[in-house]
């Protein structure tokens, strides 16, 4: 994971209540995930396990930065349990939740998604 000073001086433009939720998902992607890669995109960050991958084929999770929201995003999410049905989309494989606040964030729900795409691994299923 990167220094949280990179991350906070990335986020210096996003509204304070997006950033919240960033820091809680980048806190769930520590706790499940403590080796996870971090890198900075444009539009948001990207977590994986980079020894044995990419954001794709080692994907955790991906978050984009909206301009009123940030979208939680699962590359395999078609492809994990969603127990509580709150991933939105309809891609191949692609699956992305909309969060707004970190107070209406369903946080146990997302910890378990996050869990979950972790455990997916893509080069065992055909997914292509």
């Amino acid at each position: 994971m990167l220094p949280f000073q990179t991350v906070q001086q990335y986020l210096r433009f996003t509204p304070p209540v997006l950033c919240e939720i960033v820091f809680e998902i980048r806190n769930l992607v520590a706790e499940n995930a403590p080796n996870a890669t971090e890198d900075l995109r444009q539009g948001g960050l990207v977590y994986y396990f980079g020894e044995t991958g990419g954001p794709v084929s080692a994907g955790i999770c991906g978050v984009a930065i909206k301009p009123d929201h940030i979208r939680l995003y699962f590359t395999h999410g078609a492809f994990i349990p969603d127990r509580s049905q709150l991933l939105e989309g309809s891609g191949k494989a692609m699956r992305y939740l909309t969060l707004i606040s970190i107070e209406s964030a369903p946080w146990e729900e997302i910890r378990v998604l996050i869990k979950a795409h972790t455990d997916f691994d893509p080069r065992r299923f055909n997914v292509s």
